[in-house]
């Protein structure tokens, strides 16, 4: 399993939001080139980037750092936020990102991501981001009419390779990660499947190595220093 340790950029900052609220957000660090940097001195292989303004706009305020972190650091380089047009996919593939996640997109413009997965294959991945039981979008403040299981039945049939699924009642909380949730995922569908939200100890991340995810992304518990993440990059393996 692979370990994606985040990064969420607000204002060129790293910053956590606990549940997705905007209102409720931690400043980590003014230098996110830098933590970059550190995931690579742990061992990281993979990042995963959240652009937090993007997500509520569209926009790509925060590209000139993804760029710099896509082509300054070997880390395979994936990032999700506000990804809504075929112009904001080539403007970040084109600047070194190896993947891009749809969101909103992928509920809302279904045209859009058919054409995308046509064309970039697995460089296209879709955020499918939970909310008791329903996929929530346009950085969380919305819930769809979908539910998680329908969603990801549709995402398989249009060829998507790649899903991350945040449990948002978890994320941030530190209070462990939903294993019921990935365990089920694991055994209904054949996409790559990277748990993200409340991985907060090396149990978490132990339990999700045996259910043969593709990945798990740790956030706030590096932050923090809940989890060493060289360690937690070695349990993950």
């Amino acid at each position: 399993m692979i370990l994606l340790p985040a990064i969420d950029l607000f204002e060129k900052k790293a910053v956590r939001l606990l549940k997705g609220d905007y209102a409720n957000m931690t400043v980590y660090s003014e230098n996110p080139i830098e933590i970059a940097r550190d995931f690579v001195r742990c061992g990281a292989t993979h990042v995963h980037l959240v652009d937090l303004e993007g997500a509520k706009d569209g926009s790509t305020p925060n590209l000139a750092i993804v760029t710099q972190i896509a082509q300054t650091t070997p880390l395979f380089t994936e990032i999700g936020g506000g990804i809504r047009s075929m112009e904001t996919v080539e403007r970040y593939l084109n600047s070194g990102v190896d993947r891009v996640i749809l969101g909103t997109a992928a509920v809302n413009d279904r045209g859009f991501l058919e054409r995308a997965v046509s064309r970039y294959g697995s460089r296209i991945a879709v955020g499918a981001d939970v909310k008791d039981g329903f996929i929530a979008i346009k950085g969380w403040l919305e819930r769809s009419a979908l539910s998680l299981e329908e969603f990801l039945r549709q995402m398989q049939a249009i060829g998507v390779k790649n899903i991350i699924c945040t449990d948002i009642s978890k994320d941030g909380a530190m209070k462990g990660t939903n294993l019921a949730l990935y365990q089920e995922l694991s055994e209904q569908f054949t996409m790559d499947i990277t748990a993200s939200g409340g991985v907060s100890s090396l149990d978490d991340v132990k339990a999700l190595r045996q259910m043969n995810l593709y990945g798990a992304i740790i956030g706030k518990a590096y932050y923090t220093g809940a989890i060493d993440l060289k360690e937690a990059i070695e349990v993950a393996k």
